[in-house]
């Protein structure tokens, strides 16, 4: 979601900001701005724009406005509509002290009302804007500016990862972190700060991360870091090797095109790493990274998976894993419930943290729950460098790649693959498998990816000349699966409403009796998810000829000799066998490119779809 990239040092840093600004334009937002403290001048200068990064850089190009201290924010709005009053950062009155900020203040408004009485006038209707009264209240009544930040901090609750400038002060941003990240870059007589290291990767290997509930004075050549009481920490500096890669569409119109044709390489990718990592199944090293002593995996009873949106309905796939696999009760929660819902700890219980980013607030949150009752946690994400990584027990990074679209593709089927494979090494280690089963497993794997990707080569000319043209009529869509499909249901119908904005609700196929066929007719496509499980795909095919009764209309994803289901669509595809806890990944690719190949007939903007953002960074 939102982006900061701040910077003091020796050099001009207009251009440094935006284009670490640009670097985080993967996250999503809707405004963008600057600010430095002119070096001519000594006052600052800021300038805010609605809309792309590029609308920006055209306006800062007119100017010649520059300095040595300076920096840059991405919003993507909470509180207060996407408009230049809002974005930021915001100043107060007399422009003399400006802020950006990644998170929520919670209990805003009585703050704003408790500063109006004091005199304070507001401009925006953010939640940010009082943060800078706030300051410039505290500043006023106390003897320092160390003294006033920690006064800030006892007033102040929510998520926030805030960077300060002041005219006052013009050889420093001074940085506050509570539960929102910040990374500080340390370069050769300059310094870098940003919610996300990549926009300052390839000019410092350097790399210091605000611990929780700290703020710090970052000079060109010094850092004063201390705890919100006021006490000095010390400086703990880690040696990353950040890598940046320009977003590059190599051909493709979108970059979810793009996404949704990376897939095979990235399962295998990934596959192949999480070998090289348990040299060849002699796994010690793997369970050191996940956090796990090999007597602990012996030991476990109960797996819970805690994730949000596409990463939720992963989990969900992934609990058949486990359960199939290993034999042990799992358990999926949705992130944004779980913390609100009384919590029973299980003893020999473990709990996996899916985000492709590693920064969804709803998780991430939730992971420090969960680390509070001292139970072993295991992130699953994309991204080495994120909190989730540095807070859970232990990791496990897919090898996706950077995924820029909006709408996640490829790390729904990398984390699918991960997932199986844990399912798998945690079945090895029980000694419920052989190790000629867990290659096996790994070969199954690859095998999926291909068929993922030669489906969707089957079948894309007719879906671009037939069936794109056709089903982009239709206003309103019913996504159907059983079982293993069910949630490959629920993820489908998700990207039709993410890029299509057409409404689109998915059903549990046994459900559909109980109330929502009442949805069925000629006008809504029912898109039905097969399985390969003889009992249950007879218990499917019941629902499909109830819809088929109403004179319904099917789209169908099958398996080679489900002729019954085939006969009974109006469109079906088809694939080869595949084993069937994979089907998912099978059956994901073309779903993916139909959903596309719509949303592209209809002209909406697929890789930033409206109101969305990629890394959600807020609650």
């Amino acid at each position: 979601m939102c982006g900061i990239i701040g910077y003091v040092g020796k050099n001009k840093c207009k251009k440094t900001i935006l284009d670490g600004l640009t670097r985080l334009e993967y996250r999503g937002y809707d405004s963008a701005g600057f600010v430095i403290v002119d070096e001519k001048h000594k006052h600052l200068c800021f300038h805010k724009e609605v809309g792309q990064i590029s609308s920006l850089k055209k306006i800062l190009d007119k100017k010649t406005n520059d300095g040595f201290i300076g920096m840059g924010h991405t919003r993507w709005a909470t509180h207060g509509v996407a408009n230049q009053i809002n974005a930021h950062p915001q100043l107060n009155s007399i422009n003399s002290i400006a802020v950006v900020h990644n998170g929520i203040i919670e209990g805003h408004n009585e703050i704003k009302n408790k500063l109006i009485g004091l005199g304070h006038e507001f401009r925006s209707t953010t939640d940010t804007e009082v943060v800078i009264h706030l300051l410039e209240e505290t500043l006023q009544n106390t003897n320092s500016l160390k003294e006033a930040i920690i006064e800030l901090t006892k007033q102040l609750s929510g998520v926030y990862a805030l960077v300060f400038l002041l005219e006052k002060y013009p050889d420093r941003l001074v940085l506050v972190r509570h539960k929102s990240p910040l990374a500080i870059g340390i370069g050769n007589g300059e310094m870098f700060v940003s919610s996300d290291p990549v926009s300052f990767a390839g000019k410092t290997k350097k790399v210091i991360f605000l611990p929780e509930n700290s703020f710090a004075f970052l000079k060109k050549d010094y850092i004063e870091l201390y705890n919100f009481e006021g006490e000095a920490l010390p400086v703990k500096t880690k040696n990353m090797d950040f890598k940046f890669q320009a977003a590059n569409k190599d051909g493709f119109e979108h970059f979810m095109l793009k996404e949704i044709y990376e897939q095979k390489k990235s399962i295998d990718k990934t596959i192949s790493f999480y070998k090289m990592i348990g040299n060849e199944l002699n796994n010690a090293q793997i369970w050191d990274q996940l956090g796990l002593k090999p007597k602990t995996v012996k030991d476990i009873k109960s797996i819970h998976m805690v994730a949000a949106g596409t990463s939720w309905h992963s989990g969900k796939i992934a609990q058949f894993f486990f359960e199939k696999i290993c034999n042990i009760p799992s358990h999926v929660h949705l992130a944004s419930e779980f913390r609100y819902k009384k919590f029973f700890p299980e003893k020999n219980s473990i709990f996996i943290m899916i985000s492709q980013s590693g920064e969804t607030a709803d998780t991430l949150e939730c992971l420090r729950h969960v680390n509070s009752y001292k139970i072993p946690t295991i992130a699953l994400t994309n991204v080495p460098s994120s909190t989730m990584v540095r807070e859970a027990g232990g990791f496990l990074l897919m090898q996706a790649g950077p995924e820029i679209s909006v709408a996640s593709t490829k790390a729904f089927t990398a984390q699918l693959a991960s997932l199986y494979w844990l399912a798998n090494l945690i079945a090895l280690e029980q000694g419920k498998i052989t190790t000629k089963d867990m290659k096996t497993a790994e070969e199954d794997l690859l095998v999926s990816a291909e068929i993922l990707e030669s489906s969707i080569e089957n079948y894309k000319w007719d879906i671009i000349n037939k069936f794109a043209p056709k089903y982009s009529q239709y206003e309103r869509f019913i996504f159907l699966g059983r079982n293993i499909t069910y949630p490959l249901a629920q993820e489908s119908a998700l990207k039709l409403k993410e890029i299509s904005y057409r409404f689109a609700q998915s059903y549990p196929a046994g459900e559909l009796k109980h109330g929502p066929i009442a949805l069925v007719d000629k006008k809504t496509p029912v898109i039905i998810f097969s399985l390969l499980n003889k009992l249950i795909y007879q218990k499917l095919l019941s629902n499909a000829q109830e819809v088929k009764a109403r004179h319904g209309h099917i789209v169908s994803f099958a398996f080679e000799g489900q002729d019954e289901l085939i006969e009974l669509s109006d469109l079906a595809f088809v694939f080869p066998k595949v084993n069937p806890l994979l089907a998912p990944i099978g059956m994901a690719g073309l779903m993916q490119f139909f959903v596309y190949s719509i949303s592209k007939e209809l002209g909406t903007p697929i890789d930033k779809p409206r109101n969305l953002a990629k890394s959600v960074t807020v609650e």
